[in-house]
């Protein structure tokens, strides 16, 4: 478990492997592309139709499983660091502001980090913004696997 201690450890960034957190871009980027090219009806929206085209009605969906099952397999300080980075990304925190947003992911953690992560729109493009923040590139990551 992630203690306040681990928080204040040397160093100014993730320590989650970066491989790690590139593949679950691409499951990420996988379900969001899957939820784009879904038919939807026009005159709806999550107000009206109370959300439930979100997650619950897609737990039987292969790319979300694989996607959930990335996250969760993830121990509890890359969950952490993982949550960390996307709200980096997002814009929440900058990189001065990295041991903070681990701060509030530690506080925050829980057994549904997966589902969190998996019903934030651009997730992957989120995590790709944070890793960036700290010199790391997807396209070196797929450079060495094409």
């Amino acid at each position: 478990m992630r203690t306040r201690a681990n928080l204040n450890r040397p160093g100014s960034g993730p320590t989650i492997n970066p491989e790690k957190v590139f593949y679950i871009i691409v499951k990420a980027r996988e379900f969001d592309a899957k939820e784009a090219s879904g038919e939807s009806d026009p005159g709806s929206n999550p107000t009206d139709d109370g959300g439930s085209g979100i997650l619950l009605d897609r737990a039987d969906d292969p790319t979300l499983e694989e996607l959930a099952d990335a996250i969760d397999a993830l121990n509890e300080d890359e969950q952490v660091e993982l949550v960390a980075l996307s709200w980096l990304g997002r814009g929440d925190f900058d990189r001065h502001g990295w041991r903070d947003a681990l701060a509030l992911a530690c506080e925050r953690h829980n057994d549904r980090t997966a589902r969190y992560l998996a019903g934030m729109p651009m997730l992957g493009d989120f995590l790709e913004e944070g890793l960036a923040v700290f010199g790391k590139s997807c396209g070196d990551f797929e450079m060495g696997r094409l």
